[in-house]
């Protein structure tokens, strides 16, 4: 699986791509669209910079009634990070004032792949925004989220191919009291993802994010040893919908799942890209669906040997 295309969608809004300088093109009404700022990329090299194209934003439309923006490529993403876009961002507070949605980072492998993308604190952009209800991130190199409060805030997604235990440490510690979705990839060790299951027990707990109603802990390498912390965690008994999806699963952190606490709750269980022999698969779905709980076991995986007898399993997202 690779990321080849942009954002269709976003906060249930139309994603419109801001033009470049050279095309004459009628802009949509200013609510009616997320509204997608790009600047050169390695498909595109000779488009103006970001921030350049950033300013001609703020001054072709109303950006007061603007309710969702993305940030696309910019120049050299593989090396150069997102602090200065971070910083134009904070520092356009002030024009954004009905901003409720922000996602940082809406490259495709062609662009950029998603473990090369260079990213930095981005804790700044939800203390400028207080309005903000929706907040996503794609690429986890450089990524810095130390622990911070924010009171309305209700989704957050974190893409990576590999996500550092400091920045789950963080996302774990931060006071979010309206955060109804969680999404992190958390990914692989060979792209920076080193965090472990105790990083999580803050949020497995359920001592944290009291309104949270959808977990994912996706795109994972230790995804059994996931599975067998959430078997027992008991933030599971106030989720509608968990989501395991896109790592490494196979069949012995099913049986976890399976002899754990009861699952009849969920309206939907993602195991979606997995590691599991049809017959768990199928007694997974046996024992859920008559419940009303939707499951995917969907892109079924088979191991890969060597041929040295060293077996590979491989998440959905890496590089």
């Amino acid at each position: 699986m690779t990321i080849s295309g942009y954002l269709q969608e976003f906060h249930g809004l139309p994603v419109f791509h801001f033009p470049d300088r050279d095309t004459a093109v009628e802009l949509p009404e200013a609510a009616s669209v997320a509204w997608r700022v790009s600047g050169p990329t390695y498909c595109e090299p000779d488009d103006e910079q970001w921030e350049q194209s950033f300013a001609r934003f703020l001054a072709d439309v109303d950006t007061e009634r603007v309710r969702a923006l993305i940030v696309g490529g910019w120049d050299e993403a593989y090396e150069t990070s997102s602090a200065a876009i971070v910083a134009a961002l904070v520092a356009a507070k002030d024009r954004l004032p009905g901003l409720e949605a922000l996602f940082l980072g809406d490259m495709g492998f062609e662009d950029c792949e998603i473990s090369w993308i260079q990213q930095s604190d981005v804790t700044p952009l939800l203390a400028a925004y207080p309005a903000l209800r929706e907040f996503g991130v794609r690429g986890g190199s450089e990524l810095a989220f130390p622990a911070i409060r924010h009171s309305g805030l209700r989704t957050l997604v974190v893409e990576s191919g590999g996500l550092g235990a400091e920045v789950v440490r963080g996302i774990a510690g931060s006071d979010l009291p309206a955060l109804e979705k969680l999404d992190l990839w958390l990914g692989t060790d060979e792209y920076g993802g080193d965090s472990s299951v105790a990083d999580l027990e803050p949020l497995l707990a359920g001592t944290r994010l009291p309104a949270l109603r959808h977990l994912g802990l996706r795109n994972s390498v230790i995804q059994d040893e996931i599975a067998a912390a959430v078997a027992s965690a008991p933030v599971v008994a106030r989720l509608d919908r968990l989501d395991l999806s896109m790592g490494t699963l196979t069949d012995e952190g099913a049986e976890a799942l399976l002899a754990g606490q009861p699952l009849t709750h969920l309206t939907h269980l993602d195991l979606f890209h997995h590691y599991l022999s049809e017959k768990t698969s199928e007694r997974i779905v046996d024992a859920l669906t008559p419940h009303g709980v939707t499951v995917d076991v969907d892109d079924a995986q088979d191991p890969e040997d060597d041929g040295d007898g060293e077996i590979y399993r491989y998440v959905a997202v890496a590089e």
